[in-house]
């Protein structure tokens, strides 16, 4: 039989018949930190085991009558309601008696229920059959309360593994006379009907979720025992009073405002009493927050809506010169530095002129008339601002090596004995030969 909660088969590592011994598939569960021990008389040994029902909702002890040990994850069926149910155990051995003890049960009560025997197919088969009922129930239980005008609601269905008897919790603010409730429902379901009234944490407890804190509810994983909570543990917390986060998923305040209660209580004890107002020349200071982290108390003046942080010696100073008739002149409130390390602005600098960017503009360049392609059917090389003057000669490689004068047409040779005047743009024909030293070039026609 598989896990019944995440259904990939029988849990790794469980040594069991399908339980999760680390009980994460049952609410309420209890680490057994005894179960290694050696037992040196087994006569000793506790002989009531607890057993889970529908994963932890409901715990209770029986007495193990047969032979055989049952370990942690173990189905066994145990005695019921005139037939048998099917439960899974929850705990063994020597931890069971502190178990016993904190519920103030009696381990040799001879009226205790007795573990029938381990849970055969046939068992198990006849408990699905039984949980298969269960929403179907739920759901027509609802149906016939809400003709009959009950101020109740119902919660859950529990239906014993033989078919025999259904559990019906609800809760109610006030008396339910449900006695005709009761014989539509036996009638119409054929068992035998108990109704069993919860709180409303108890109701959140079955239905299960997720907290503000990110975790499961502690009323459906280990809480069992809920005590009063009231505004007064947020007080004392300096907690605001906002109720829609001190509320939990039940409507009601939430359980974990006691968790830290007695610490802040007992920080609290060096605080001094009678300390809500100190006289000022300035008026009357009014207490607003103790911070026992920093055992700082604040309080704020008239007229002003500044918070003053006064140590816990300068409130006792002040306390007892008001006392004597004393008004003191300013409350010398402490600075209230923070634990975090201050930031560093980053500094910029200047370096506008310092960065040349010719090797980015040649690179883009190039990058450009490469994606522009060779022009007129020929390649060139590109090293340099190209002469966007009128190309009329034949097609072929031009060698763009710089910008070139212009000296207007060239009928002859050329003497090269200076500089040579530029006597305006020289139209670009085609490639100029080069068949010699530039002193003795022949004629090369209109270029």
């Amino acid at each position: 039989m598989g896990c019944g909660s995440c259904g990939t088969g029988k849990p790794g590592g469980c040594k069991s018949n399908g339980g999760c011994s680390s009980g994460a598939c049952n609410r309420l569960n209890v680490h057994d930190w005894l179960r290694d021990l050696p037992i040196d008389d087994a006569e000793s040994q506790c002989k009531v085991v607890e057993v889970s029902f529908k994963q932890g909702s409901r715990k209770e002890f029986f007495r193990n009558a047969t032979l055989q040990q049952f370990e942690k994850g173990d189905y066994v069926t145990v005695e019921g309601v005139n037939g048998f149910d099917l439960g899974e155990v929850s705990l063994t051995g020597e931890l069971v008696r502190l178990q016993l003890k904190k519920s103030g049960t009696d381990e040799f009560n001879p009226d205790m229920k007795k573990i029938i025997r381990p849970s055969a197919d046939r068992d198990i088969e006849t408990f699905k059959i039984s949980k298969s009922r269960e929403a179907d129930i739920l759901a027509r239980s609802r149906t016939h309360a809400s003709h009959l005008k009950l101020a109740m609601k119902l919660s859950e269905v529990e239906v014993q593994a033989d078919g025999k008897k259904a559990t019906f919790f609800y809760t109610a603010d006030d008396r339910i006379d449900f006695r005709e409730l009761i014989r539509i429902f036996a009638g119409e379901f054929k068992v035998k009907v108990e109704m069993r009234q919860i709180g409303i944490r108890q109701e959140a407890a079955k239905l299960g979720g997720i907290g503000s804190c990110g975790r499961e509810l502690c009323c459906s994983t280990w809480l069992h025992d809920f005590k009063s909570v009231n505004t007064t543990a947020a007080r004392y917390q300096n907690l605001s009073i906002n109720q829609t986060k001190l509320s939990g998923q039940c409507g009601r305040l939430k359980c974990c405002l006691n968790f830290e209660l007695d610490t802040y209580l007992d920080a609290l004890q060096g605080f001094p009493d009678y300390a809500d107002t100190l006289q000022t020349a300035m008026g009357q200071a009014f207490l607003i927050k103790k911070d026992i982290f920093k055992n700082l108390m604040w309080y704020t003046l008239p007229n002003n809506t500044k918070h003053y942080p006064l140590t816990i010696d300068r409130v006792v100073e002040i306390k007892k010169l008001n006392q004597q008739g004393v008004v003191v002149d300013e409350l010398q409130a402490v600075e209230v530095t923070s634990g975090k390390p201050k930031e560093v602005e980053p500094s910029f600098v200047d370096v506008v002129g310092q960065i040349s960017l010719r090797s980015l503009e040649k690179n883009d360049r190039r990058r450009r008339d490469q994606q522009r392609g060779p022009s007129n059917g020929g390649n060139y090389n590109n090293n340099g601002p190209r002469n966007a003057g009128p190309n009329n000669g034949p097609n072929g490689p031009r060698n763009n090596n710089g910008p070139r004068p212009n000296n207007g047409p060239n009928n002859g040779p050329r003497n090269n004995n200076g500089p040579r005047p530029n006597n305006g743009p020289r139209p670009n024909n085609g490639p100029r030969p080069n068949n010699g030293p530039s002193n003795n070039r022949p004629p090369q026609g209109n270029n």
